[in-house]
């Protein structure tokens, strides 16, 4: 009788070893950490990291008193304001009426975030076309080339963070929106 009891205990303990376990990965158990508020570090007065200023871009953006009576809408070009300039990097603010667009450039060797603060912006790219709506960011390096348009019948609004400040944008010769319908 011992012995039936014993192997009756231990059956079930071997069944659940022998079961898979899931595994879930680093994001999956974090959650993206762009998308999660509360593991962001608060902006500090002078950020460092990518994370740091994708934060800084977020407390600007959630602060709608400090930059929404400066938004202007010009049909004849996209409109910009310098926010705030500190040693390492600049913020602008930028209004697009529809249709208007960056042509293809770069920012040399600053890096940064695109916030796109209301409407919506459609990027292009050598890889693709993607559309930001508001509340989206984009990060990007240096050299990083794209266009970014408003397809839209609408106005937008984008916040724009770089670091270092930007010193120069190369415009490119050809647009990624043509150059997608060219075949390679």
């Amino acid at each position: 009788m011992n012995s039936t009891t014993a192997s009756a205990t231990t059956a079930p303990a071997t069944a659940v070893a022998d079961a898979p376990a899931a595994v879930e990965s680093d994001l999956q158990i974090a959650g993206d950490i762009l998308a999660v508020q509360h593991l962001l570090q608060p902006a500090r007065e002078h950020p460092a990291t990518i994370a740091e200023f994708v934060g800084l871009a977020r407390s600007i953006a959630e602060d709608r008193a400090s930059w929404e009576h400066l938004v202007r809408y010009d049909a004849t070009t996209r409109w910009y304001h310098r926010l705030r300039t500190a040693p390492g990097y600049e913020v602008w603010l930028l209004s697009w009426v529809p249709g208007q667009g960056s042509g293809l450039h770069d920012h040399g060797a600053s890096s940064g975030v695109l916030t796109v603060l209301e409407g919506e912006l459609t990027e292009h790219t050598s890889r693709g076309r993607l559309t930001h709506r508001a509340g989206a960011q984009r990060v990007f390096a240096p050299g990083y080339a794209h266009e970014v348009v408003n397809d839209t019948l609408d106005g937008a609004v984008s916040l724009h963070v770089y670091f270092p400040g930007l010193t120069e944008m190369p415009m490119h010769s050809c647009s990624p929106a043509e150059s997608e319908s060219v075949p390679a």
